[in-house]
């Protein structure tokens, strides 16, 4: 159980995939200007990373290395994925319509999410097993939903500051993205 609650943490907080691994900044900065469809994309991207954690894993263990065919889990692995976005993208067009177009292009983009693949890859070379994968994909999702969240809430206050004309738009989202990626690197020595 401590095991776990250190994957947990060290996912979601010390080693966060957007912020210290700067994986997944794709969405990160595309989906971050307002917080419900921040919101709305770390929910789906928690779904996916956790569903695609437990199904990899599974797949890896029980098909791929009994068959000795370790060689295809990053082709298998990006199937897995592509899969459970279509998925995710048919449920939200069917029960959410609002959050599908706010959405748009990046729910498709979860698909080509270098953190969704990153996960089910570190899942297979820290041998993690299948409770441990689960548990270190839903803590990732978190990490990412965390950081999306906070970034999305910042950019909506920026958006009534005065910021010098230098750094209006992307300017200004990196350097808070940096300012954030060092505010967590303060949790470094927890874990």
């Amino acid at each position: 159980m401590q095991e776990l609650l250190v994957i947990a943490v060290g996912s979601a907080i010390v080693n966060n995939v957007v912020l210290s691994q700067f994986l997944g900044l794709c969405p990160f900065l595309g989906v971050s200007k307002k917080v419900e469809t921040a919101a709305g994309m770390g929910s789906a991207v928690i779904f996916v990373l956790t569903l695609s954690s437990l199904v990899t894993s599974l797949i890896y263990k029980y098909i791929l290395v009994p068959l000795s065919f370790e060689y295809l889990q990053t082709i298998v692995f990006i199937l897995v994925i592509a899969a459970l976005v279509q998925f995710v993208e048919m449920v939200l067009k069917k029960v959410m319509p609002p959050l599908y177009k706010a959405l748009g292009v990046y729910l498709p983009l979860i698909t080509t999410n270098c953190a969704v693949l990153g996960v089910a890859l570190k899942n297979v070379q820290n041998d993690y097993g299948v409770l441990s994968g689960v548990v270190n994909g839903f803590a990732t999702a978190v990490g990412f939903t965390i950081a999306i969240v906070i970034m999305a809430g910042i950019r909506e206050k920026i958006e009534y500051n005065n910021v010098p004309a230098a750094f209006r738009g992307s300017a200004i989202v990196l350097v808070t993205a940096g300012l954030m990626a060092i505010a967590f690197y303060g949790f470094s020595g927890v874990i």
